[in-house]
């Protein structure tokens, strides 16, 4: 996150917005690799640890190549030039009872890293699979879980054969970040942490319309972004807003949202917004700003028009297609040490999805403040 003596200035013309913008300075793709006995891949989150400029990068294996898992990362940041990178350890993720999670049972996707030196994992959550979505607190040294947030029943698949509540097959809680309220990394600190669905719930999607000309009408796919408070008590969701996703880009078959970064303490964020179609990946990086957007956390569903409803503020940052570069499938965002100028890193990181064709895929920025 950025200092209190860093933070960007207000957006005369948008106030709601930070005057921040987004430099490439480079990529690095991480060679097809096995470390200890497991298959590196599937690298959908990553989170950096400053104390001891180490980043920490989730596996989405369900246990099926090998135990849920993630790994120790050290990035070679020389003279702003991402020249290198290297696994240097790997913990298995393991449940309270000290066990590893078994075949088909985990979905992982999200991490971050907080000032108490645990990691907050996000299983996405699989129908077909019947992997129910969570989040969980888990040890850095041991990988063993200490603690679950509450998850709303509205988020949770119903039984019936054709669903009708909850989140969709492979389109939960892909995102994840916290944001600490204190200054120091003590015992109890509290801390918010916030995720955003990849999709619509199901009690969410608006049915298919189409034109006179037979073609499907584009609509707004209606995400909900989850804010939790954790403290010395039980966790709290403290709201939930309304994350209207951008249209599908033509030729896109699926989107979503795949990660989320706080920024400030303020309600500022960058989202990660993620296509693929017949011409490949592309994705989007946007500022939001939760600050005015109403608590949809007792609507049951968001269907049809909702005026009395105010969603999330969004402000295109970048489109990554224009870097002119092959992009892969990017799910990892996460701000990284301090450049040499002072200047803030961001680093998003690709999931290769156990594919020989696909790359794992490091992207160095600058985050450029006015």
């Amino acid at each position: 996150m950025l200092s209190s003596c860093a933070l960007p200035r207000i957006n005369a013309q948008q106030r709601t917005f930070l005057d921040i913008s987004l430099e490439f300075l480079g990529e690095y793709q991480l060679p097809k690799m096995k470390f200890q006995d497991t298959t590196v891949g599937g690298l959908s989150g990553i989170t950096y640890d400053r104390q001891r400029d180490r980043f920490y990068v989730i596996s989405d294996d369900r246990s099926h190549l090998a135990p849920a898992r993630f790994y120790t990362l050290k990035l070679d940041l020389n003279n702003s030039k991402l020249q290198n990178a290297k696994i240097e350890n790997v913990t298995f993720l393991k449940t309270k009872d000290g066990a590893t999670y078994p075949k088909g049972s985990i979905d992982p996707e999200g991490i971050a890293l907080t000032p108490q030196g645990t990691l907050f994992i996000s299983s996405e959550g699989a129908t077909r699979e019947l992997i129910s979505p969570f989040i969980g607190e888990f040890d850095l040294k041991t990988g063993k879980l200490t603690q679950n947030l509450p998850i709303p029943e509205t988020y949770i698949p119903d039984s019936n054969n054709e669903q009708q509540k909850g989140i969709q097959n492979n389109l939960g809680f892909e995102s994840l970040t916290l944001n600490p309220t204190g200054s120091l990394p003590a015992s109890g600190e509290p801390i918010r942490l916030f995720t955003v669905t990849e999709s619509a719930l199901m009690q969410d999607k608006d049915p298919l319309e189409k034109d006179e000309q037979g073609n499907y009408k584009p609509q707004i796919t209606k995400c909900r972004l989850l804010h939790y408070l954790i403290s010395d008590g039980p966790p709290i969701i403290l709201s939930e807003h309304l994350y209207s996703l951008s249209p599908y880009p033509p030729g896109a078959m699926y989107y979503g949202v795949t990660e989320l970064l706080a920024i400030d303490q303020g309600g500022h964020f960058l989202s990660l917004e993620r296509s693929f179609g017949l011409t490949g990946f592309g994705a989007k990086i946007y500022q939001i700003f939760t600050g005015a957007a109403t608590d949809t956390s007792r609507i049951t569903s968001l269907k049809g028009e909702i005026k009395a409803v105010q969603p999330i503020k969004k402000q295109l940052l970048l489109d990554l297609q224009e870097l002119g570069i092959r992009l892969d499938n990017l799910e990892g965002m996460t701000f990284g040490p301090r450049l040499p100028d002072g200047s803030q890193s961001l680093i998003l990181i690709s999931d290769d999805n156990f594919q020989e064709k696909q790359i794992t895929q490091l992207l160095l920025f600058r985050l450029k403040t006015s």
